[in-house]
């Protein structure tokens, strides 16, 4: 049993480096200017000293308009050997001696001000009671606290405004930057010029605007102009010396990303774009890790909408299984699920080759003491078993299939014997050990079949409404149907790129080849959102938007590489494959549609078949996997499913 999907897709964008200084006890031996750990304290104990003996001599200063009495000289040369050592105490307790010099952000700020408030009130309160012999004047001691706050954050940011305007990520010291051009001055392109301006180790400097709102024309945004629209780059008289552009767009519609791609390349201009609107409202990344135009983004796709507390509540605590965890849709269901914070979540695959990057990729992320990669073949009962008992899953998303259409043509009893009869067992099990909900993810291939892979698909989701049926059953059983995922293993995107790398041509089945796509994040979340409507029985079917030519997709990937098609690269046609249909069908016929509290689902409800019936048939063909040609086992498929259309040879 090979799972379904390899995780082909491009890894996520590195997390941005630390915005803090660092946790108490999350120091490194080295920095990478050269200072260790104890010359790091030692520096920070210097400057930090003299700031705050001279925030406490100058809040006398201030407080007797620079004419200390005769009568508090005393406390003007004696009384910060009290105050200084408390201060450095309180920086060290909030772990302002242990974070790298150049790394400052907010939460550091917010230790700094209870370090600092604290020591004013002990300061405050021994004036009050007169402990100690304190006789410091109130006033001097709040201005104090303002300037040593105001002293020891000056520090701190200015090693941050040192790093950042010198220095690149760990690299050498940019020399030459490069002149960019952001298209759209909203909020999103206000963000990332203001984080290229105070991160020049970048080597981008903005140097202009571009925006479709007229209101915004010749206006400022962090000093940097909006020259008009986008379009003008194109007129003759427009002169900037560009070396690249941005688009800070995360919002807009496909067609007009689409259009200033179109311009862009007209023009010959390199360009990236920022990160998607959910990763950025997630602060998943910073505006300024940029990234290629992708073909996602040039196709017209509304935002998905989740229940994220119900799905939480669900997850929450529990310990929860995905099978075919290494593939790309069981990998993203491992991301979303981890972050709800399940009490377990087991990634289970047999190929440990698939499942090592998930497990190291989430143990990078700090969910060690959570995911638990388990490698198993769901066929092997008697491992099946250990597992059920010792993790004791109480949530099993299936996502471990084979699905390569013209591949399963082939070899048709590996399809059912991994997507039949493994959902069977698999299903069997959960049942038998009181798992909670049982999700499938089975596909939009599975409706009026033409393929095996879609014919073994459609006999797992017959298994698991029968199973859902039966009188002694308390697991809640369901499907989730959906197309194709863009960058999933097999799908057309990884084919084409590798195709225009190579020069060419680009091979599509039929001109008039359409499907269903959508992205796998949003696929996943939809299927989190599915798996905790139903109630037994149900299919859900995710709203996929309306299909794509696969030709379309083809040389709008093409245009990407700023390549023509038909010009630079040749789109040739094959004609359909075995099991290939030219569209994607949404229903059974037997199937009937409802709807549900998402808009994007679709609930399908037909009458199930007697359990008894169904495993019995299954055993039946069980039987027959090893010993029976591949027409001979399609025409038995046929008997079991009578929508499907074999294809024999």
């Amino acid at each position: 049993m090979d799972p379904v999907k390899s995780p082909v897709t491009s890894p996520p964008p590195p997390p941005p480096p630390p915005a803090t200084g660092g946790n108490p006890g999350s120091a490194v031996p080295k920095q990478r200017n050269g200072f260790s750990l104890a010359e790091r304290r030692v520096i920070l104990f210097l400057l930090y000293s003299a700031g705050l003996i001279a925030a406490y001599w100058l809040a006398f200063q201030l407080r007797f308009d620079f004419k200390v009495p005769e009568s508090f000289q005393d406390e003007l040369g004696h009384g910060w050997w009290m105050a200084l050592p408390l201060k450095l105490l309180a920086l060290v307790i909030f772990g302002q001696f242990t974070g790298l010099l150049s790394f400052f952000g907010l939460p550091d700020l917010w230790r700094i001000f209870y370090a600092m408030t604290a020591v004013s009130l002990l300061l405050f309160l021994a004036s009050v009671t007169g402990i100690v012999g304190s006789t410091l004047p109130r006033g001097v001691i709040l201005i104090d606290y303002v300037l040593s706050f105001a002293a020891i954050v000056g520090i701190r940011t200015g090693f941050r405004v040192i790093r950042e305007r010198l220095r690149g990520r760990g690299g050498p010291r940019v020399l030459t930057a490069k002149r960019v051009g952001i298209i759209g001055a909203g909020d999103v392109g206000a963000s990332l010029a203001k984080d290229l301006l105070s991160r020049r180790g970048l080597g981008l400097v903005p140097v202009a605007f571009f925006d479709d709102d007229s209101h915004k024309w010749n206006s400022q945004v962090h000093g940097i102009p909006v020259r008009g629209q986008p379009e003008r780059l194109r007129s003759p008289d427009f002169r900037m010396d560009l070396d690249e552009v941005i688009i800070a767009l995360p919002t807009a519609s496909a067609d007009r990303i689409r259009e200033i791609v179109r311009l862009l390349q007209s023009v010959h201009l390199k360009f990236e774009t920022v990160p998607s609107y959910e990763q950025l409202a997630t602060g998943k990344v910073r505006v300024s890790q940029l990234r290629p135009v992708e073909i996602q983004d040039l196709l017209n796709r509304e935002p998905v909408k989740l229940d994220s507390a119900s799905i939480q509540q669900q997850i929450e605590g529990r310990a929860v299984m995905v099978t075919g965890a290494g593939g790309s849709i069981g990998s993203e269901l491992c991301r979303q699920i981890v972050e709800r914070d399940p009490r377990a979540l087991l990634m289970l695959d047999q190929s440990e080759v698939q499942l090592f990057p998930i497990e190291q990729e989430l143990l990078g992320q700090g969910y060690g003491g959570q995911v638990v990669p388990v490698v198993a073949d769901i066929l092997d009962e008697a491992r099946m078993r250990f597992i059920f008992s010792r993790f004791k899953p109480e949530l099993i998303f299936h996502a471990a299939a084979h699905k390569h259409v013209p591949m399963m043509e082939s070899q048709p009893g590996e399809a059912l014997k991994n997507n039949s009869i493994g959902t069977a067992r698999l299903s069997s099990l959960a049942r038998e050990y009181g798992v909670d909900r049982f999700v499938l993810i089975s596909t939009d291939k599975a409706i009026n079949p033409t393929s095996v892979m879609g014919a073994s698909k459609r006999l797992a989701e017959i298994y698991l409404q029968a199973l859902s049926a039966s009188a002694s059953n308390g697991t809640k059983f369901m499907a989730v149907r959906f197309g194709n995922v863009l960058g999933s293993s097999g799908s057309v995107i990884p084919v084409f790129t590798k195709q225009i790398a190579a020069g060419g041509p680009v091979t599509v089945t039929h001109p008039e080849v359409k499907r269903y796509f959508m992205t796998i994040p949003e696929a996943v979340g939809l299927v989190l959102q599915s798996a905790f409507m139903g109630e037994g029985g149900e299919i859900f079917v995710l709203d996929m938007g309306q299909p794509v030519k696969i030709v379309d997709l083809a040389r709008q990937l093409i245009e990407l590489n700023g390549l023509e098609p038909d010009e630079d690269i040749e789109i040739r046609f094959t004609g359909l494959r075995p099991g290939e249909k030219l569209f994607e069908e949404l229903s059974h016929r037997t199937e009937n549609h409802q709807t549900t509290t998402h808009p994007k689902v679709m609930r399908f409800v037909s009458q199930p078949r007697a359990l008894d019936e169904v495993q019995a048939e299954f055993a039946a063909l069980e039987r027959q996997l090893d010993n029976t040609e591949r027409n001979q086992l399609k025409q038995r498929i046929k008997q079991l499913v009578p929508e499907y259309q074999p294809y024999l040879v």
